[in-house]
């Protein structure tokens, strides 16, 4: 399936020096994903998109660049990522299972200031769209253009926005200065997750294929309004692992001093406690593992990461999860040992940072050269504990 990029920094950076220039780029993952484990559909080729704010004298609403041809296969991509700045960034590189081959269908996603993409599947989707699509307000049913159970997905998120008391059309004046906030596009999200697996536990089966019909989801889903970040790492399973899902913080992102400017090994430097960069994606590059059925929040640059709390998760830390359904998915990546990290901070899988094995254990154990102890593949050197609900802060 898909594979997707987050940037939010104190700072603007070239879209090149982030999609383009590292050796794994998401601009690589797209012809070359060497943590994708679907061999059938090896390639995310089947379109792209770039979406990025720009400053507020253009207005509140994200720029949004898609295109049905391969990324690796798109001169304007280049020349465009080689010019714009941007301190917050989605990019996005699809591999098609629902929805046909068009810009309409390519993420990200945009209504107003808010932008959303998706990484997975909704279960028995084509039992469940009509409800789903009859549970929205008709200004959200009339807003889907494509037909990918991703943007439906937003339109629910949008709907759940509504239902919260916001007007997700809102921007300044009417909007305040920080957004939506934190608080709000998390609980949104929470309520949109729910009412999909509402939607998937009840969706009408026609003789004796209830045993056969798999109403599991894989949803990994980015939202942010210009301001606050909001992703998901989650499957509808209690047994089963999640699409990969990678974060990294730090006070700067480039390439190793050693290597050349294009094409080399980037790296994220964290040379004080501050966190002037995130970095989420679906694949590591320097990063540590979300922990599955988790919601991850970025706002004024702290990086929150909360439990996901319904009938599918599973509060034993010790728990495994089973791989083979995302992995069946292509949707599971295995962080190499080898892989270079930030200074002070072992190798992914090493107990270092939270990398993943390839059975999708994401328990870091020990503590990895140059490294600090784990739990749930988290940084306890920087976790703080939130007494209201469990959460990871990263500042």
């Amino acid at each position: 399936m898909c594979r997707f990029l987050v940037y939010k920094g104190k700072d603007e950076i070239l879209l090149s020096k982030l999609i383009l220039d590292p050796t794994h780029s998401i601009l690589r993952q797209s012809y070359d994903s060497r943590l994708r484990l679907d061999t059938r559909r090896p390639h995310n080729g089947d379109g792209f998109g770039v979406g990025y704010y720009t400053p507020p004298t253009l207005g509140p609403s994200p720029c949004i660049f898609t295109s049905t041809i391969p990324a690796w296969n798109c001169i304007n991509l280049s020349r465009l990522a080689s010019k714009t700045t941007s301190s917050l960034i989605f990019a996005h590189v699809r591999a098609t299972t629902e929805g046909t081959l068009s810009d309409s269908n390519c993420h990200p996603f945009r209504h107003a200031t808010l932008m959303f993409m998706h990484n997975g599947n909704i279960g028995v989707w084509a039992r469940i769209k009509r409800s789903l699509a009859l549970s929205l307000a008709d200004r959200w049913f009339l807003s889907v253009q494509g037909g990918t159970d991703s943007e439906w997905a937003f339109a629910l998120f949008l709907d759940s926005l509504e239902r919260l008391g916001c007007d997700p059309s809102a921007t300044p004046p009417a909007l305040p200065a920080g957004g939506f906030g934190p608080a709000l596009l998390a609980k949104a999200m929470r309520h949109t997750i729910a009412r999909i697996n509402a939607l998937t536990s009840s969706a009408a089966v026609s003789g004796s294929d209830d045993d056969q019909l798999d109403r599991r989801s894989l949803l990994n889903f980015a939202v942010t309004d210009g301001h606050t970040v909001v992703c998901t790492r989650y499957v509808s399973s209690r047994t089963d692992e999640a699409a990969s899902l990678y974060f990294s913080s730090g006070t700067s992102w480039g390439p190793e001093a050693s290597r050349p400017p294009r094409g080399g090994d980037y790296k994220m430097e964290r040379r004080d406690k501050g966190a002037d960069i995130v970095l989420v994606a679906s694949e590591p590059l320097t990063f540590e593992r979300v922990p599955t059925n988790s919601l991850l929040t970025i706002h004024s640059q702290t990086v929150m990461v909360h439990p996901i709390v319904d009938e599918h998760y599973n509060a034993a830390a010790s728990t495994e999860r089973s791989a083979g359904f995302a992995s069946s998915k292509g949707l599971v990546s295995a962080a190499p040992a080898s892989l270079v990290v930030a200074p002070g901070v072992g190798s992914l899988g090493s107990g270092g940072s939270g990398g993943g094995d390839e059975n999708g254990d994401e328990h870091g154990g020990g503590s990895g050269a140059g490294g600090t102890g784990l739990v749930n593949g988290l940084d306890q050197s920087v976790a703080v504990a939130v007494a209201v609900e469990p959460a990871v802060v990263r500042a």
